[in-house]
């Protein structure tokens, strides 16, 4: 790897799905359970896809206030963005993520907030680098 790395973090799982995750630094420790529409026992509790929206929309609303930030642009206290992710199979086998991206840019006007959001995805939230070309994924402005 030739980029200079800013910052890593690492977790370990152990037990899969319905087992448990947790962080080298001890921020995170939690049980994991199969969702119900899984074959779950339906018991609340997180799953990988789950952890995978939280750190989607955290990083994608980051990125969105970056360039907020950037561009001059204020953004209102309600600014959040929602991650939505499933999973479903693949025609080829195996498994594969479905993302929509809703983001409220409180402040901005539509072609501001689609502006902002259309230049998150493209160039700035290192998630949607990641994900494309691998996951299709649907940004929204609500």
């Amino acid at each position: 790897m030739t980029a200079k790395i800013l910052y890593q973090t690492e977790a370990t799982a152990n037990g899969g799905r319905t087992g448990r995750v947790h962080s080298a630094d001890g921020a995170v420790d939690m049980p994991l359970v199969m969702p119900k529409e899984m074959g779950g026992s339906g018991e609340k509790g997180a799953n990988p896809e789950t952890l995978f929206a939280c750190g989607y929309a955290a990083c994608f609303e980051s990125a969105c206030r970056f360039l907020a930030r950037k561009e001059g642009l204020s953004l209102g206290d309600d600014t959040h963005v929602t991650a939505k992710v499933g999973i479903g199979p693949r025609a080829a086998g195996g498994f594969q993520l479905y993302v929509t991206l809703e983001a409220h840019l409180a402040g901005l006007s539509q072609e501001q907030a689609e502006q902002i959001a259309r230049t998150a995805h493209n160039e700035v939230c290192p998630y949607s680098h990641a994900t494309r070309g691998n996951i299709a994924v649907q940004v929204e402005i609500i």
